[in-house]
């Protein structure tokens, strides 16, 4: 882990996008992590869950693990914390207990503990990916190989959703009573040139219907999705990007950074940006304006 205090590069966008009004500015910067997918702060207990997938993000080795990192200087508190996992991705946490994805599963951590209390399968399922909560304890779970996304609902898992209008989902975000999905299109390919960009798609939860949120302009291969007031912060894994996306669909490119850019956290009245790096194991901190 280091500390690094400097300001991010200002980046000017393309014709598709705005360009940021201010410099996002680098607060810490920890290496030490092993693929790290996805960052869960917990802002009232000064850290944040880190899944690592330690390999590659599809094979069942047994490598997977959840750290813990330190809010305040990116400290690494414990690095296993949680283990007995693959692939870990998206997390949430429901109920007083932390989830997370595990390719065809989903994991129950005691968060007092770090103990893998329960998995619940998902047959079928190709690459379970991100993970969300509503007010009632369900639990979300997209996969994005299959344009599905998953429910846990009292202890049993099912498939909740199977449409291609959800266009290969990545992040989840409950938002009252509408589930925001960051879609990362086909999949099957990191090269920038052959990728297919998506968008941001509203569901319905009552009645699970589809719909692109604003225009539906293409902005990515997204993957991490959090709120920030009435705007989106969402990055694109294979661009390297983090954009602000407006429920008009309008994208503000606000970092450009490097393929692998994941499943982001955020704390909003800190605007406290992290930023899991897959590619070089290190998480980024970024204070955004």
């Amino acid at each position: 882990m280091k500390s690094v205090g400097i300001a991010a590069a200002l980046v000017v966008a393309g014709s598709l996008f705005g360009t940021a009004a201010a410099q996002p500015t680098v607060l810490w910067e920890t290496s030490g992590l092993k693929t790290p997918e996805s960052a869960l702060p917990v802002p009232a207990e000064g850290f944040a869950y880190v899944s690592n997938v330690a390999g590659k993000p599809t094979d069942k080795d047994g490598n997977g693990f959840i750290s813990k990192v330190s809010l305040a200087d990116g400290k690494i508190i414990a690095l296993e914390w949680a283990k007995g996992m693959d692939a870990p991705k998206g997390m949430a946490l429901a109920g007083g207990k932390l989830y997370t994805s595990d390719i065809d599963k989903l994991v129950e951590i005691e968060p007092a503990t770090g103990k893998v209390v329960a998995k619940y399968e998902a047959p079928g399922s190709q690459f379970l990916n991100d993970v969300a909560a509503d007010a009632q304890g369900n639990v979300y779970v997209s996969d994005s190989s299959a344009s599905t996304i998953w429910k846990l609902t009292a202890g049993k898992l099912e498939k909740w959703i199977d449409d291609k209008a959800l266009k290969f989902p990545n992040g989840l975000h409950v938002a009252g009573d509408k589930l925001i999905v960051a879609a990362w299109g086909p999949p099957g390919t990191s090269d920038k040139a052959a990728a297919s960009p998506s968008n941001l798609v509203e569901v319905n939860i009552a009645d699970k219907s589809i719909k692109d949120l604003g225009d539906g302009t293409p902005v990515g291969n997204l993957d991490g999705i959090e709120p920030d007031g009435n705007d989106y912060i969402v990055s694109d894994w294979v661009a390297g990007k983090v954009f602000r996306i407006a429920k008009s669909g309008k994208a503000e490119l606000i970092l450009d950074l490097d393929q692998g850019t994941a499943d982001i956290g955020y704390v909003p009245d800190q605007k406290l940006l992290l930023i899991p790096m897959m590619m070089s194991d290190k998480l980024i901190a970024y204070r955004v304006q």
